[in-house]
């Protein structure tokens, strides 16, 4: 019995390569909208003005908390309302949808966010 406790945590856990796109990266810029620092993995949320004027929300997965506290990202690095550039891949289901790997502020910060899966590529 405990070992079957112990694999299906395993089984649940998502890898990179089942949601994300290694041969579609992407850099997005926008507003940030929301954020979501929690477990298993941080989101954030960027409004996206596209060519033809129409905004999109866009949804990126980041590493958990703990992992990006690691890399010296904090939840209050992201104000609301702040401009950024995400770079990340995109989802292979074709929403707006991004595994984020890298976080650019106005500032000049550039904040390394990591993965959300085993897998991905390294930035």
């Amino acid at each position: 019995m405990t070992l079957l406790v112990a694999v299906i945590p395993l089984l649940a856990h998502h890898s990179f390569s089942a949601e994300y796109d290694i041969d579609k990266p992407v850099t997005i810029t926008g507003t940030l909208t929301k954020l979501e620092w929690v477990n298993p993995h941080g989101w954030i949320y960027v409004d996206v003005k596209g060519a033809d004027g129409k905004v999109v929300n866009w949804a990126v997965e980041f590493g958990g908390p703990n992992a990006l506290l690691r890399r010296g990202v904090r939840k209050t690095d992201f104000p609301l309302g702040v401009e950024l550039v995400v770079k990340g891949y995109r989802a292979k289901n074709g929403t707006p949808t991004v595994n984020g790997t890298s976080v650019k502020f106005p500032d000049g910060r550039n904040l390394y966010t990591g993965s959300s899966g085993p897998g991905a590529p390294e930035d």
